[in-house]
């Protein structure tokens, strides 16, 4: 039988908007497995609440490190990875997980104050983390896990739904070009919280998407790249 691993013993990840929900459950996942962790929100308080999460799970006991910071501003964006190379030397995996809902249409009168903090959220910071990231995760061979939406082909909305069309394939673009580097890039597609499948109402979890990330940024997806993984429990297909 082929070995598995989930170790990710040494491995430095960051998980943009880890101080709640998906987010916070796979940067606890990851300590849980070894790795050192890089916990960053807007919110202070979050923020170290899941540090110490961290912490606890991790079986070394080894401290997350803290970043408080906004992904839509740029010099956050800067500080957030220098701060990462600084105190750890290196990085191995990149989350972009930080993401906005809006409801919007195209009868709102303001959609395009709607258009700027969606896209700015959910595209923008995400090629800007990527840029400033590529260069260290070639050093390490590292790989990319984009936080995506089945929205992103059953429209759920006209704003959110179009910027995760055009994350998933900024992702395609980028795995493309960085596969020569040894980097990889994957797209992880889901929907919360419920899902009506053949008359069966069930709960997604934020644990069923964390193992999504936890398998493509595994060896045991050493041969992946520029994939959709689905975590939906059926519901694009109602």
């Amino acid at each position: 039988m082929m070995a598995t691993s989930r170790d990710f013993t040494a491995k430095v990840v960051l998980i943009t908007g880890s101080s709640s929900g998906i987010g916070a459950q796979t940067a606890v996942e990851f300590a849980r497995l070894g790795a050192q962790v890089v916990v960053t929100g807007r919110r202070k308080d979050k923020v170290f609440a899941v540090a110490k999460q961290c912490a606890e799970a991790s079986p070394t006991g080894a401290k997350a490190l803290v970043v408080v910071a906004d992904v839509t501003n740029e010099d956050d964006c800067r500080r957030l990875v220098s701060d990462t190379i600084k105190t750890f030397k290196k990085l191995d995996i990149l989350v972009n997980n930080a993401g906005l809902y809006l409801v919007s249409s195209i009868w709102d009168g303001d959609i395009l104050d709607k258009y700027e903090p969606i896209m700015n959220t959910n595209l923008r910071s995400v090629v800007r983390l990527t840029h400033l990231c590529v260069e260290h995760l070639e050093k390490t061979k590292g790989n990319i896990v984009n936080m995506s939406s089945i929205g992103a082909f059953k429209p759920s909305g006209l704003l959110y739904s179009m910027s995760k069309a055009a994350l998933d394939m900024f992702t395609k673009c980028v795995a493309l070009e960085l596969g020569p580097k040894g980097i990889r890039a994957n797209v992880v597609k889901y929907a919360l919280p419920y899902v009506k499948l053949l008359g069966t109402k069930i709960l997604c979890l934020n644990m069923d998407v964390t193992k999504a990330v936890l398998y493509l940024t595994s060896d045991d997806s050493s041969f992946v790249t520029g994939s959709n993984f689905v975590v939906d429990g059926g519901k694009q297909y109602v």
